[in-house]
Order: C-alpha cells, then structure tokens, then sequence
C-alpha cells in the first residue's frame, strides 16, 4: 500500500507523539511507499514564519529521508485535481493532499475528519 501523510501526521511520526496511535504507526510501517508531499513543507514554513507552528522546516526536511519516506512533488496535474474538488474543505494545503492522493493514487493519512469526505483512499486515524 502507498501512503501520503498529511502535515501533522508526519510530525507526530517524527516526534514520536502519543497522538499517533499505535495502529496508525502500523500502517506507517507495513505501507509499500510512505509520501511526504512538498505541500507539507510549504505549509509548515508559512505556518512557523507566522509564529502559528513551532518547527523548523529544515528538520521536516531532512526528516524525509532518515524516516525512509519519499517526498512527492506537486505536479501540474495535482493542481487541476484540486481545482476540481468539490469544496468540502477550504484549507489549499489539505486540499492540495487530497488531490495528490487521488492522483497518484496513495491513501492519505489524517486526523483531520472533514477529508474523508472526499474519497474513500482518505484514511482518518
């Protein structure tokens, strides 16, 4: 199975958080592929110079690799996808995911409830 965890996700996993559940870990560690899309980069570095995020997106990077993880790119087709998404949810990052995941395709991990709302390849743990 390929995955794409979304932003906070992806910082639990680096953390080691106690809000990644032990099954969600799991899946983390027995998918195929695990992404970590640009767009959480991004989101991250525009949320930390605003003071709303405490994290330096240096760290998220270098995270990719030493996770094993792979980071997947936006393309020009993810953004027409997320131009063609009904508007369930308003955040672009998120939306910009949700895209990737069907694109691509790869389940999108998230804690975020209103994304499963969009397909069934969103996986809210």
């Amino acid at each position: 199975m390929r995955l794409l965890v979304d932003t906070q996700i992806f910082q639990w996993f680096l953390a080691d958080s106690t809000r990644l559940s032990k099954m969600a870990k799991q899946e983390i560690q027995h998918a195929d592929d695990v992404f970590v899309s640009a767009a959480s980069i991004w989101e991250a570095s525009i949320k930390a110079a605003l003071g709303k995020l405490d994290v330096d997106p240096a760290k998220l990077v270098e995270g990719i690799q030493a996770s094993g993880f792979t980071e997947m790119p936006i393309r020009a087709g993810h953004g027409v996808m997320a131009a063609a998404l009904p508007p369930h949810h308003r955040d672009p990052f998120d939306r910009m995911l949700v895209a990737q995941a069907l694109t691509e395709p790869a389940h999108l991990l998230t804690a975020d409830s209103l994304l499963s709302q969009y397909s069934e390849l969103v996986r809210v743990i």
